[in-house]
């Protein structure tokens, strides 16, 4: 083996085995942490073991989730009929079409992911300039973002990727130098500015544990936090879930297991009935065999409560996980704040919300964000796809992940209004927005290919359908598309904006170095800066 395919296998090693598994770099964070610390090595072991062990109990509870779940959403993807352009919303099949675009050029995706990640550790570094404080540690998000942002800034300097046609197989274009730079650059500041964002809200949801969120609703979660600081300050009555109270009966409701149980059921029942009704093949093919030997297949009825009783079930071991890393990897990263990169948070993936604030929040947030696509879904039928003969279909993880993450912290500063109002208008905007941006940057289609059988066809199309990437990525790419040369330093102007302004802002003159102690010291923090404004009477709030 040379030298040059010694590098290759082991950037391959390093992206595939340790940058793509966020258990990985968590166990390091915590061994790297304790090691600091002069913890004994055994320590350092059991830490490492629980904070992986821990991250994949998450891991499974995301996953559980999914699959619980898949028949449903396979349900009404059965629906879509012989339309001319299917767009499914969902972050593994978007990377999944990108990767075919690109062909072999995916190294170059490779290269502009790692720039990304030592830009965002460098950032924080220097937090004494940049007022950024959050490492972005998601690795399967960090994956699917290098693809979009790679594919979007690339349409916006006007590189077409060949969709192929018929018999014809698609040709890969140059890459310029500037493209590298500027995606390397937006991506990097993007991670280290949308974690810093979070910072806040997560701390004050979680009581200080010590990270803030890296995922795909970012600056969502920053804008709600905003909205909901304003609320309190002005004395406000926020009432949230887990104030509430059920009457009689109705207490068992007060069981969060319960009530997501009996709202799922409602809620996958009504999706069950509808894909029975307009696809009555579907459900008797997609029911298992439970006995090989007599063939006997499951009974739908059956079926449909094991799959509801499991989505509380693998929400409860998200939770354990949840419980099981944050302590070890909140603890570590004393450590290295204190000598390594002080004053720094990691930023992880947002399920780790869900192990905080109200149970019922994950589900309301759910269901509000699939009712706001349900519409959208509509408006697309009635409209003829706006014009562009575009289906959007969603999948699990922007329907749930994007509006349960939103509907937690929507709780938590805003109540039960926030929890159905922001869900409901980001599942709206994930349909219709996804329509549009799929087909102006050409996503709307995907690549002609032959199978096995030397027949063609081409892929369907896709989108990325969380609330950053329909909001302020495509922001970012049209600025850099419409003012040519310099708009890739107007976003980078504004990304770095964006922290002074949180730093310069969001206190008085004398009280701005506070900013830092959202970190250091949440519960000095805390109580002058949050609890004076919980305890106050509306009529005394400052205005």
């Amino acid at each position: 083996m040379d030298f040059k395919s010694f590098l290759e296998k082991l950037g391959q090693l390093l992206v595939e085995e340790v940058l793509k598994q966020p258990y990985f770099i968590i166990g390091l964070m915590v061994v790297v942490g304790y090691i600091v610390l002069k913890k004994k090595w055994y320590e350092v072991l059991s830490g490492f073991i629980r904070a992986v062990v821990g991250y994949m109990i998450l891991q499974v509870g995301s996953g559980g989730l999914s699959s619980a779940a898949t028949p449903f959403i396979d349900g009404l993807k059965s629906l879509s009929g012989n339309l001319d352009k299917v767009v499914l919303l969902d972050t593994y099949t978007t990377q999944s079409t990108i990767e075919s675009l690109v062909g072999n050029l995916v190294s170059s995706v490779y290269i502009i992911l790692l720039v990304a990640f030592v830009l965002n550790i460098v950032l924080v570094a220097l937090k004494k300039y940049t007022k950024l404080r959050a490492i972005f540690t998601t690795g399967h998000v960090q994956m699917q973002q290098a693809f979009l942002a790679f594919f979007l800034l690339a349409w916006a300097y006007g590189i077409a990727f060949d969709h192929g046609a018929n018999g014809v197989a698609p040709v890969m274009p140059e890459l310029p130098w500037y493209l590298f730079v500027a995606c390397g650059a937006a991506l990097g500041l993007y991670w280290a500015v949308g974690g810093n964002l979070t910072l806040k809200p997560a701390q004050e949801l979680t009581d200080g544990a010590g990270f803030a969120v890296a995922h795909q609703q970012m600056f969502s979660v920053a804008l709600i936090d905003i909205l909901g600081t304003r609320a309190q300050r002005k004395g406000k009555k926020i009432t949230k879930l887990e104030d509430l109270e059920f009457p009689g009966w109705l207490n068992i409701f007060n069981d969060s297991m319960v009530a997501t149980t009996f709202i799922m059921a409602v809620f996958f029942g009504v999706i069950s009935v509808i894909v029975a009704i307009a696809n009555p093949d579907y459900w008797p093919a997609a029911m298992p065999v439970l006995d090989k030997i007599s063939g006997y297949q499951q009974n739908v009825v059956f079926f449909v409560f094991k799959q509801i009783c499991q989505f509380a079930v693998y929400l409860a071991i998200l939770q354990l996980g949840v419980r099981t890393f944050v302590t070890e990897l909140s603890n570590a990263f004393q450590g290295i704040s204190q000598k390594l990169l002080p004053g720094a948070v990691p930023a992880v993936d947002c399920a780790v919300a869900y192990g905080f604030g109200s149970q019922n929040a994950v589900t309301l947030g759910f269901i509000a964000g699939a009712v706001g696509q349900v519409v959208g879904v509509a408006i697309l039928v009635v409209s003829s796809g706006l014009g562009l003969g575009i289906l959007c279909i969603t999948m699990f993880v922007p329907i749930f992940f994007d509006n349960a993450t939103i509907g937690v912290f929507a709780n938590a500063k805003l109540g039960i209004k926030g929890t159905i109002i922001f869900p409901l208008i980001n599942g709206l905007l994930q349909v219709i927005l996804s329509a549009l941006l799929a087909s102006i940057v050409g996503l709307d289609t995907g690549v002609w290919s032959a199978n096995k059988d030397g027949v063609w066809s081409q892929g369907q199309g896709a989108w990325m359908a969380m609330n950053d990437w329909i909001t302020v990525w495509p922001l970012f790419a049209f600025i850099v598309k419409f003012i040519p040369y310099v708009g890739i330093f107007i976003v980078v102007a504004i990304l770095l904006a964006i922290p002074q302004l949180q730093y310069y802002l969001s206190h008085k003159k004398e009280d701005r170095e506070d900013y830092f102690l959202q970190v250091t010291d949440w519960e000095a923090y805390k109580a002058k800066h949050i609890t004076p404004y919980l305890e106050v009477k509306p009529e005394e709030a400052v205005a």
